[in-house]
């Protein structure tokens, strides 16, 4: 069902109220999501995106109640990953000559997820357009490693609306499409969640591609991603929360990871936030059980952290591994200028504190000497280094 954006642009995408996983099992899905595709009726007709895999047969029917499929022009695929191409192989069947705008790597992208079906690709690059009547035109603007090497998005004269695909995005179902008619708290927190897993390993190319988009000159009035609600009303507001979020971001915020197998690394864990929040008690602190929480969540905690501690016990010479698991993702995240710290009970050998700072500081944080390394379950003597801990993090609070 086709829903109406602006002038002669609708929704024809995917509203997912039932998806609750995303990348495999790597993205935990809360709140629905989107699959954004949207057509252009001005004297050519234009189909920006198509929607995943599974719901291609649906789209495609959906597609030709409201249009005749052979008035479709060309089609603009600003990504080839199959959330946004998986429609192609169903649609391209009713209309195999067809033109694809794409960029040259997103060529590869599809012909190495679907194989070389003999589509009409026009590779286009950042600067190039293509007329569509009524005065108006698409402007192509490559935005590689956002967040993958074939990705662009296109700005639509006229109506100036910037099809941002995965940019400016959320995993967020969203009945009334327009950002400004969702819940602000929800959408708020679904951006930043989706910034701080997708995003935000690639916040030094964004924030130089921030830099370009600006020096375009662009009169954006509406920005429609790929995923979620659309920005109509002050649809720079967005692209301001980019600008901040690329830039190394942290808030007042301290938060405190763990797992444990006999309790003793939860009573440290514990003891350091209570700690945390005595030496400094406007800072915000969080703590997560690793096994239990969900990672992504956990992982837009640790965005907003200025700080964070984490713990393991020893086990067989190492570190549990919801923990060891929990810190490769967190070094593909990419999370710079924050500072951490190390602690863990053990029985025998006792590595799991070195292997943690070690973990940590290969994942880019500034990891301080300070650290709770206790045999067996933790005394009180043991449990007062947790002071030590967090002043080395946090620094000593005036308000103490």
């Amino acid at each position: 069902m086709r829903k109406h954006i602006k002038g002669n642009v609708s929704f024809v995408g995917h509203l997912d109220w039932e998806l609750e996983r995303f990348h495999g099992d790597d993205f935990s899905i809360l709140n629905g999501s989107s699959q954004n595709a949207y057509l252009i009726e001005e004297e050519k007709t234009v189909l920006i995106d198509t929607v995943w895999t599974p719901h291609r047969f649906d789209f495609v029917e959906n597609l030709e109640k409201e249009i005749d499929l052979k008035k479709i022009d060309f089609i603009v695929c600003n990504h080839g990953e199959c959330d946004h191409s998986g429609s192609l192989t169903a649609l391209m069947e009713k209309i195999p000559e067809t033109p694809i705008y794409l960029t040259a790597t997103a060529v590869k992208s599809l012909e190495g997820q679907y194989g070389k079906r003999g589509w009409n690709f026009h590779t286009v690059k950042t600067g190039d357009s293509v007329e569509i009547g009524n005065g108006k035109k698409l402007i192509f603007v490559e935005m590689k490693m956002l967040h993958w090497p074939d990705s662009m998005a296109t700005f639509m004269t006229g109506d100036n609306i910037l099809f941002s695909n995965d940019a400016f995005g959320q995993h967020y179902a969203v009945e009334e499409l327009f950002a400004d008619l969702a819940n602000p708290c929800l959408l708020h927190k679904e951006a930043m969640k989706y910034y701080a897993n997708i995003l935000n390993p690639f916040s030094a190319v964004l924030k130089k591609k921030l830099t370009e988009l600006a020096g375009m000159n662009l009169p954006i009035e509406m920005i429609a991603p790929s995923h979620g609600a659309i920005w109509r009303e002050n649809p720079m507001h967005i692209v301001d929360l980019y600008a901040r979020w690329c830039d190394n971001y942290q808030e007042d915020q301290f938060t405190v990871l763990y797992d444990t197998m006999w309790e003793g690394t939860a009573k440290i864990a514990h003891r350091i936030a209570e700690e945390a929040h005595k030496l400094s008690p406007n800072t915000v602190v969080r703590v997560f059980n690793l096994s239990k929480a969900d990672k992504n969540e956990v992982m837009t905690e640790v965005f907003k952290s200025r700080a964070i501690a984490v713990g393991s016990p020893t086990v067989c010479n190492s570190i549990l591994s919801s923990v060891a698991g929990w810190l490769e993702f967190l070094k593909q995240l990419k999370f710079r200028d924050k500072k951490a710290a190390a602690f863990g009970c053990y029985g025998w050998s006792g590595e799991s504190v070195r292997i943690l700072k070690e973990k940590l500081a290969d994942a880019g944080f500034q990891v301080v000497d300070e650290n709770i390394r206790s045999l067996w379950n933790p005394d009180e003597a043991c449990l007062a280094g947790a002071e030590d801990l967090v002043r080395a993090l946090l620094g000593e609070s005036e308000n103490r």
